[in-house]
C-alpha cells in the first residue's frame, strides 16, 4: 500500500513508481496529437501533383506550397509554444487543436494558390503550437528512466501519420478527389476533442508552481496513485523554473553551452531540411517518372516505416554504444542510402524500394533519435525552451529544403542528380553530432557527468 508523506514531490514522486494506467492514456493521448499532425503535414505531398494539374501549377509553385505549413510550424514553435507557460499545455493542446482543425476544414474549400498557402501556414501554426506541449506532458508524465523512450514512442506517432496520409490519399484521391484527403484530416482532429477535454490533464508543475486548488492537484496525483492517502496537511511541491521563458532562453548562448546550441541547430537544420525534401518531393518526382500511385505510396511509406523501425534499434545502441556516436554513424550511413536512392531510379524497382526504406532510416529514425538526443543534452530548467527552438530553428530546414529542390528541378536537374545532391549535407551532420559528442566529453563541458551518466532508453 502507498501511503503519503506530509509532502508530495515531483518528479520523484513518478520516478519511484511503476507507470500508471492514466499515465498510458496520457501519453497515448499526446501521442494521437502527434499522429494527426503527421498525417496533415505529410498528406499535402500526395495532393500536391493533383493540385498542380487541376490548377494549371508548375513545379516551382509546388515548393512554396509544401513550405506554407512548414513556415506555420516554425512560427507555432517559435513564438506560440511559449504561451503554454502562461496558460498551460492542456489549454494550449486544445486551442491549437481546434485551429488547424478548421484551417484543414477550410482548405479544402479554396480556389487558388494564395488562399491554399495562407490557409496552410495558420494550420501549420495550430500543430506547431501543439507539439511542443504534447512533448512537455510526455516528458512530465514520463519517469525519467523511460522519458527518452516515450518521445520517441509518441514521435512514432508522427510517423504513423505520415504512413496513413499515404494510405487514405491513395485510397480516397481517385475516388473523391484531393479536396477529400483534407476533410478527413479536419474531422479526425475533432473527433479527438472529447477526449482531450475529459482525459488530457494539464502540467503538474505549472499547477504546483502557480498555486492551483489542492484538489485539483490530489485528484492528479491519485489517478497515477489511487493508494495515495490525501489530507489538507500534505504538500505538493515541483521543481521550480528558471525566471522566466527569456532566462530559458538566454541559458541556451552561456558561453559554456553556446557551441553545443549551435551544432544542434545546425544538425536539425538538415535533418529537418533532409526529410521534408524527401517527403514532399519524392510522390512527384516518381509521379513524373511514370510510376502507378500504387508504387509511389509504397515507396513514400517505406521511408517512414523505415523511420519507425530504427527506434526500435538507435535507442539501445546510444544507451549500449554512445548516443553521439550512434547518431552520427546514422547520419553517415544516410550519405551512402540517400545518394543510391539516386542511383536506383534508374534501376529494378526492389533496388528503389530497398533505398527508399534505408534512407528513412537514416533520416526520420535520425530525427526522433535527435529530439531524444536534444532532450537529455538540456537539463531540466531549460529543456522545453531548448528542445521547442531546435525544432523551431530546424523548420528554416524543413522550409528551406522543398523550395530548393523545387528550384533544382524547375532548372532541369534530373531526379538522381537532386539525389546525389542530398547526400551530401548527410555528411556534415554527422560530422557535427560527433564533434559535439566530443564537446560533451571534454573535460571544461559543465554536462559531462550528466551525459556520461544520462541513458537515453534505461528502463
Amino acid at each position: 500500500m502507498s501511503l503519503a508523506p506530509s509532502r508530495v514531490t515531483l518528479p520523484d514522486f513518478i520516478d519511484s513508481r511503476p507507470v500508471s494506467r492514466y499515465q498510458y492514456i496520457v501519453i497515448a493521448l499526446c501521442g494521437v496529437v502527434m499522429f494527426i499532425d503527421g498525417f496533415d503535414t505529410q498528406s499535402i505531398s500526395y495532393m500536391a501533383p493533383h493540385i498542380a494539374e487541376e490548377w494549371g501549377l508548375s513545379k516551382q509553385v509546388l515548393g512554396p506550397i509544401f513550405s506554407a505549413a512548414l513556415a506555420g510550424l516554425m512560427v507555432g514553435y517559435l513564438a506560440l509554444s511559449p504561451l503554454s507557460e502562461r496558460y498551460g499545455h492542456r489549454r494550449m493542446i486544445l486551442t491549437s487543436t481546434v485551429i488547424f482543425a478548421l484551417g484543414t476544414l477550410a482548405a479544402a474549400w479554396s480556389q487558388n494558390v494564395t488562399e491554399l498557402m495562407a490557409l496552410r501556414f495558420i494550420t501549420g501554426m495550430g500543430l506547431g503550437a501543439a507539439a511542443p506541449s504534447a512533448i512537455a506532458l510526455t516528458g512530465e508524465f514520463s519517469p525519467k528512466r523511460l522519458r527518452a523512450t516515450f518521445v520517441l514512442v509518441i514521435y512514432c506517432g508522427f510517423s504513423l501519420g505520415f504512413v496513413a496520409a499515404g494510405l487514405v490519399s491513395g485510397w480516397l484521391i481517385p475516388i473523391l478527389g484531393w479536396r477529400s484527403v483534407l476533410v478527413v484530416g479536419a474531422v479526425a482532429p475533432l473527433l479527438l476533442l472529447p477526449a482531450l477535454l475529459r482525459y488530457l490533464p494539464d502540467s503538474l508543475t505549472s499547477m504546483i508552481n502557480r498555486g492551483a486548488e489542492p484538489n485539483r492537484i490530489q485528484a492528479i496525483f491519485r489517478k497515477m496513485d489511487p493508494a495515495l492517502a490525501v489530507g489538507p496537511d500534505i504538500t505538493y511541491e515541483a521543481e521550480k523554473r528558471t525566471d522566466g521563458q527569456r532566462t530559458a532562453l538566454r541559458s541556451l548562448f552561456t558561453r559554456d553551452r553556446l557551441l553545443g546550441t549551435l551544432l544542434l541547430w545546425l544538425v536539425f537544420v538538415i535533418n529537418l531540411g533532409e526529410f521534408y525534401a524527401l517527403q514532399s518531393w519524392l510522390p512527384s518526382i516518381m509521379t513524373s517518372l511514370d510510376y502507378n500511385m500504387g508504387t509511389v505510396v509504397t515507396a513514400t511509406t517505406l521511408t517512414t516505416v523505415g523511420g519507425i523501425a530504427a527506434a526500435f534499434v538507435t535507442g539501445p545502441c546510444m544507451d549500449r554504444l554512445g548516443a553521439y556516436v550512434t547518431l552520427g554513424t546514422v547520419y553517415v550511413v544516410g550519405f551512402a542510402f540517400v545518394a543510391l536512392t539516386g542511383v536506383a531510379f534508374t534501376a529494378p524497382l526492389w533496388v528503389l524500394l530497398t533505398a527508399n526504406f534505408f534512407a528513412g532510416v537514416c533520416i526520420s529514425g535520425g530525427q526522433k533519435s535527435l529530439i531524444a538526443l536534444s532532450a537529455v543534452f538540456y537539463p531540466t530548467p531549460m529543456r522545453s525552451t531548448g528542445v521547442g527552438w531546435a525544432l523551431g530553428v530546424g523548420r528554416l530546414g524543413g522550409i528551406v529544403g522543398p523550395i530548393a529542390v523545387g528550384a533544382a528541378l524547375g532548372m532541369g536537374w534530373s531526379a538522381s542528380a537532386v539525389f546525389y545532391a542530398m547526400s551530401v549535407p548527410m555528411l556534415v551532420a554527422g560530422a557535427a553530432v560527433f564533434l559535439l559528442g566530443r564537446w560533451v566529453r571534454s573535460d571544461n563541458h559543465p554536462d559531462r557527468k550528466s551525459a556520461e551518466s544520462h541513458s537515453l532508453a534505461r528502463k
